[in-house]
C-alpha cells in the first residue's frame, strides 16, 4: 500500500514544532469541537477572535469511544507546504505542473484495502450512520452533523469516466445523507442528472480521511480539469505515485483504498429532502464567506448501503469558513490562473495568491511584471483571463513584481500609493459569481439580474510602465540576520 495517507501526514506533522497538538479531554462533536478549534487555529473568515494555528486531534469524542477527530490539517499554507514537500509560495506552480502531468489512479485488491478493515452493512441490525461517523456540527444552529471533507467519487453513467469532488453533506437519518450540488459547477451533479433522466440511481462513494494531496487535487474545476478529467490524477502527479482505489462492497463504484472511512451509497432519482428537516433553523452550516449558508429546501439524497472503516478510524473535518477552505479552494485556483495566463503571455505573471479574506474563492492577487512599453494594459488582460479561468472570482488586485502578493498589508500599500479609483478600477457588472455571497442578491442591489450575479472588479495597483522609475521602493542593505539572531527564520 502507498505510504501517503492521513496517518502519514499526521506522523509528519508530529515531528515538526507547533504544527499538531492532541487532547484526551472529552469533547462534544455538536458545536463544542469547532468552538474549541476556532480559538486554536481556524483562521480564514471565521468570526474573530480566531487565528492561524496548529492542526488538532481530539482523541476523546463524546458518543464515539473508538474514534478520534482531526481538524485543521490544511488550515495553514505553511503546513500545506510541509505536507506536499513544497515551498508555500510555490504551491500554485506545483499544482499547475501536476495537472499537466497526470498520473491515473490504480485499483488494488479488496484484501489490501485498509478502508475495509471493518464493515457495517445497512441491513445489519442497529445500523445507523449517525452512530458510526463522528461528523461534527460547526455551530448549534447547523442543520445536522456534516461531512465537510468527504471525497465524493462517482462515474458518468454513459461513458464510465470518473470524477472526485468535495460537497456539503448532512446526515439526515440512519441511512440517508443530503448532498448540496451547486448547479452547473460540479461534474458529479451532471452525472446525477444523467442517471436521473434515465430513472436510475447513481452509485457514489464518500472517502473521509485521506492524503492531503487528494483533498487539494479534488478541488480543481473546469476549465482546468474538464469533464472526463479525474482529479485523482493530480494527487498522483503531486506524489509521483498513483492513488490507490478499491472496489466498493455494495455498489458498483470505487473508493480511496487507504481512507479512514468510506460511505457506500446511491444518489436516488426523484427523491429530495429539506436540508434542515431535523433542526428547523433555516440554516445549513457556516460556509467559506463567513456566514451560515441557508438551508436548501430541496436536496438530492444518498441512500447509504454500507460504511467501511480502518481500525480505530480518524474522522477528518474542517470549519467551513476556516483557513483550511482557503488552502483547498485557493491553491488550485492559483494554479488555474497561472496556467491560463501563462499560455497567453508567458513569463509575465509571476505569482498568484487567493487571499484568506476571500475564502480562497472571491479574491485573487496577481503579481505581474511589465518589461516593455507594450506590456501596459496586458496586466488587465491577465485579470480578464483569470475571471474566465475561475468563475467564482469577484475581486482581482494587480500588483507589481516588488509587491509581495501573499502579504495583504503590502497589497494595500500598493493600493494606497499606486492606485487612483477614477483611473484604476475596472468594473464588469452582472456576471455570474457565487450564490453564497449574501451581497450577490437582488435585494442588495436591484442592478443585479439574478441571484449569484456580482459586479466583478479589477483593482489595478500597478505602476504605469512609463513611471516605474518614480516608484522605486527604498533600498536596504542586504544582510544575513542569522549572524545576529541565530534562530531567525
Amino acid at each position: 500500500m502507498s505510504k501517503y495517507d492521513l496517518r502519514y501526514a499526521l506522523k509528519l506533522l508530529s515531528k515538526l514544532d507547533h504544527q499538531l497538538i492532541e487532547t484526551e479531554v472529552e469533547v462534544d462533536p455538536m458545536g463544542e469541537l469547532a468552538g474549541v478549534y476556532r480559538h486554536i487555529g481556524a483562521g480564514g473568515t471565521v468570526q474573530r477572535p480566531t487565528k492561524e494555528g496548529p492542526a488538532m486531534i481530539f482523541k476523546n469524542i463524546k458518543g464515539f469511544p473508538n474514534a478520534s477527530v482531526v481538524i485543521g490539517l490544511m488550515a495553514s499554507r505553511k503546513r500545506v507546504g510541509y505536507l506536499l514537500n513544497c515551498l508555500p509560495e510555490r504551491l500554485g506552480f506545483l499544482l499547475k505542473e501536476s495537472v499537466n502531468n497526470p498520473i491515473p489512479p490504480i485499483v488494488v485488491p479488496n484484501s489490501q484495502a485498509k478502508c475495509q478493515e471493518i464493515v457495517y452493512r445497512a441491513e445489519d441490525e442497529g445500523f445507523d450512520i449517525r452512530k458510526l461517523i463522528p461528523a461534527p456540527t460547526n455551530t448549534l444552529e447547523d442543520a445536522g452533523p456534516y461531512i465537510t471533507l468527504g471525497m465524493c467519487y462517482a462515474s458518468n453513467p454513459d461513458t464510465g469516466e470518473s470524477d472526485v469532488t468535495i460537497h456539503r453533506m448532512c446526515l439526515q437519518s440512519k441511512d440517508e445523507i443530503s448532498i448540496f450540488l451547486q448547479p452547473g459547477a460540479r461534474h458529479i451533479g451532471y452525472f446525477r442528472e444523467l442517471a436521473e433522466a434515465k430513472g436510475q440511481s447513481l452509485p457514489i462513494s464518500i472517502s473521509i480521511g485521506v492524503d492531503p494531496a487528494i483533498a487539494i487535487g479534488s478541488c480543481f474545476e473546469a476549465p482546468t480539469t474538464p469533464l472526463g478529467y479525474d482529479e485523482l490524477q493530480v494527487a498522483g502527479a503531486i506524489r509521483n505515485e498513483a492513488v490507490e482505489l478499491v472496489q466498493c462492497l455494495t455498489i458498483n463504484e470505487k473508493a480511496i483504498a487507504n481512507a479512514e472511512y468510506v460511505i457506500e451509497g446511491e444518489l436516488m432519482p426523484f427523491i429530495r429532502v429539506r436540508e434542515d428537516q431535523n433542526s428547523n433553523t433555516g440554516k445549513a452550516m457556516p460556509e467559506f464567506p463567513g456566514y451560515c449558508g441557508p438551508a436548501n429546501p430541496s436536496l438530492p439524497v444518498i441512500k447509504v448501503k454500507a460504511v467501511t472503516t480502518r481500525k480505530n478510524p480518524i474522522m477528518q473535518t474542517c470549519i467551513g469558513p476556516s483557513e483550511e477552505h482557503v488552502s483547498m479552494a485557493g491553491i488550485p485556483t492559483e494554479a488555474s490562473i497561472l496556467g491560463m495566463v501563462d499560455k497567453a503571455m508567458p513569463g509575465k505573471l509571476l505569482n498568484v495568491y487567493c487571499a484568506s479574506s476571500g475564502g480562497g474563492k472571491y479574491i485573487a492577487v496577481m503579481q505581474f511584471k511589465k518589461t516593455m512599453p507594450s506590456d501596459e494594459g496586458r496586466q488587465r488582460q491577465a485579470a480578464l483571463l483569470a475571471f474566465s479561468a475561475f468563475a467564482e472570482l469577484k475581486h482581482i488586485y494587480l500588483v507589481d513584481e516588488d509587491v509581495d502578493p501573499f502579504d495583504m498589508n503590502d497589497v494595500l500599500w500598493a493600493m494606497t500609493t499606486r492606485f487612483q479609483s477614477n483611473e484604476d478600477i475596472i468594473m464588469i457588472p452582472s456576471v455570474q459569481c457565487h450564490p453564497l455571497d449574501p451581497s450577490n442578491q437582488r435585494e442588495y442591489s436591484s442592478k443585479l439580474k439574478a441571484k449569484g450575479n456580482a459586479c466583478k472588479t479589477i483593482f489595478d495597483c500597478t505602476v504605469p510602465f512609463c513611471l516605474k522609475e518614480k516608484f522605486e521602493r527604498a533600498k536596504f542593505m542586504e544582510v544575513n540576520p542569522k549572524h545576529w539572531v541565530s534562530d531567525f527564520e
